[in-house]
């Protein structure tokens, strides 16, 4: 057995190690880019296509108001459920303090069309300018992007 004696003259090592430090990031990283996208889209609905859609920019926006219709004929107002009669007053509360009276709609293929046209009466109700319907635009070989 011996003793292990630091000398004097000879320097200390100080550098950091940042292997572990990268590896911890990069597993970071991955779980964001998981779980970024579920977060988005709150509300699960299959989306309808269309060949001449329109991208809307301003629909992926955190603080853009999104009115769901599921195929059961549920209504979401961002991920809370709420009822039709209350669609209205709480949509008019979002858009108190915006200067654009925009509402995006998620309506599931599916969906009843009178639900649909429910939410669209509700969402009119509350004084909403423009009404976007979101759809899923397909390409030229007939496979469809998530493009709204």
């Amino acid at each position: 057995m011996s003793i292990n004696k630091r000398e004097e003259g000879k320097k200390v090592n100080s550098n950091i190690n940042v292997t572990p430090m990268v590896d911890v990031m990069l597993v970071l990283l991955i779980i964001f880019m998981v779980i970024t996208p579920m977060l988005n889209n709150k509300v699960n609905v299959d989306l309808p296509k269309a060949d001449a859609a329109v991208v809307m920019e301003d629909a992926n926006k955190e603080d853009a108001v999104v009115v769901a219709v599921t195929r059961d004929g549920r209504t979401f107002l961002g991920g809370d459920q709420v009822t039709l009669d209350d669609l209205g007053p709480k949509i008019s509360a979002k858009l108190e303090n915006k200067t654009s009276k925009e509402v995006f709609m998620r309506a599931d293929i599916r969906a009843n069309y009178g639900k649909v046209m429910d939410a669209v009466d509700g969402i009119r109700s509350a004084g909403v300018s423009q009404l976007g319907l979101l759809t899923e635009r397909t390409d030229d070989s007939g496979t469809a992007t998530t493009k709204k």
